[in-house]
């Protein structure tokens, strides 16, 4: 996929997201339907049972406002990554969710943790910190925009509540930020003017050829220059022809020659 093509809308920057907000949502609907439980499926830190957690553990949600705090961050926030960073997407996401699991099993409370949130705060790090370093104006905004919608998330990285999971909290945040780091590049090339490309000839440009080697301005008419931007040639020609004066002399007679 080119470049050029990646801030072009597609179905998939919505659909992908949905999917992934739907399958929370049937998750929820199995356990109310059927009576089920799934969080003993949830992530149980530094037990190798616990560790099935790390893949089902996003999918399981406590409550049905736990479930709706998670669902909006997390389809706004995958669709910006589907948006802007088409080409790494998927290894945000993916290898973003599991690295977020093994390290919310690793340092995590000696309980149950269940939810989205670690993803939400891994989407949210990465989107602000990445669009931060690459200095690109979309992304910087893109950031900015994190920042405003979801900054006031930060707090909850920090054992504030002993009922939220602060672990998963904290090990998205900083799975992001590495990810920012390690994912290289900016996913929108900059564009180039014409004096920046490599084979750009100064003596072709239809805008520097209206002033001669001195800096002044040489008046063109604007058909002249039209026409020129697709035959330079004929610039060159026009600019040749208004730095060339002709002068003609004409010999008159004066009265004294005429009465001799």
């Amino acid at each position: 996929m080119s470049k050029s093509d990646q801030l072009k809308f597609s179905p998939e920057i919505f659909g992908y997201p949905l999917l992934f907000v739907l399958g929370l949502w049937i998750v929820y609907w199995v356990e109310a339907r059927f009576n089920i439980n799934f969080n003993p499926y949830g992530i149980f830190p530094r037990k190798l049972d616990g560790l099935w957690g790390v893949l089902f553990s996003p999918f399981i949600h406590g409550s049905l406002k736990h479930l709706f705090n998670n669902s909006v961050p997390l389809f706004v926030l995958t669709a910006a990554l589907f948006y802007f960073y088409r080409e790494i997407r998927w290894k945000v996401l993916i290898f973003g969710l599991l690295i977020t699991g093994i390290a919310t099993w690793v340092i995590g409370r000696p309980s149950l943790h269940i939810g989205a949130s670690g993803v939400v705060y891994l989407l949210a790090s990465f989107l602000f910190f990445k669009g931060i370093f690459s200095k690109q104006y979309q992304l910087t905004a893109l950031a900015l925009a994190v920042v405003f919608l979801y900054g006031g998330m930060l707090w909850y990285v920090f054992p504030v509540n002993p009922e939220i999971s602060w672990e998963g909290h904290l090990s998205g945040f900083f799975v992001g930020l590495v990810f920012a780091f390690l994912f290289k590049g900016n996913s929108i090339e900059r564009k180039k003017y014409e004096w920046e490309r490599e084979d750009y000839n100064p003596d072709n440009d239809p805008f520097l050829r209206q002033f001669d080697e001195n800096g002044n301005f040489i008046e063109i008419s604007k058909e002249s220059v039209e026409d020129a931007l697709g035959h330079p040639n004929k610039l060159s020609d026009t600019v040749e022809r208004k730095n060339t004066v002709k002068i003609i002399y004409t010999l008159r007679k004066n009265s004294k020659d005429k009465s001799d």
